[in-house]
């Protein structure tokens, strides 16, 4: 086998490991996916408590049934304009796990979509931009009937300093 083969071989695998369900939303026409083992609910807009000194994605925290949860607004870490908040506008609360940090935090979204069953022979790996363009928190490219689909992995969004920072904000 060549090395070549041998790492397609490889490709193959680890893309074959990310099908199963994904939990999809829109920022803006783009359409993004997200594990559902990480979703935990999605929940209506609501009043967020803004916190001084964080970052502009940083929308506050907010109160989920006692607990406090930051909430971070996924069209601003993306580097996107701001959005006015509609009636389909949500928060998804997930789960997201860097080194030995764990963190419940909610990401503002668009609209949400639906949950789709994402085999392995629709995903794609996800394309290499160069050094410039950070694209480690891109699991794959989902190619479904619709749309293609840019898969994320929650747990890469925010770096490890980012997620004791708001580890600490939400208490």
């Amino acid at each position: 086998m060549t090395q070549a083969t041998v790492k397609d071989a490889a490709q193959d695998e680890s893309l074959a490991q990310l099908a199963g369900k994904y939990l999809t939303f829109l920022l803006g026409e783009e359409s993004y996916g997200l594990e559902i083992l990480k979703v935990q609910e999605i929940i209506g807009m609501q009043s967020i408590t803004r916190i001084p000194r964080t970052p502009d994605y940083v929308k506050g925290v907010i109160n989920l049934r006692g607990k406090v949860i930051p909430v971070i607004d996924l069209r601003l870490r993306f580097g996107m304009e701001s959005a006015e908040v509609s009636r389909k506008t949500c928060i998804i609360v997930v789960q997201v796990t860097k080194a030995d940090v764990s963190v419940t935090m909610g990401i503002v979204v668009d609209e949400v979509s639906e949950v789709l069953e994402i085999a392995a022979e629709e995903i794609e790996p996800a394309p290499g931009f160069g050094t410039q363009v950070e694209t480690a928190f891109i699991l794959g490219m989902a190619k479904t009937e619709s749309a293609v689909k840019i898969l994320l992995d929650i747990d890469k969004i925010m770096s490890e300093g980012e997620m004791e920072a708001l580890a600490k904000s939400a208490g």
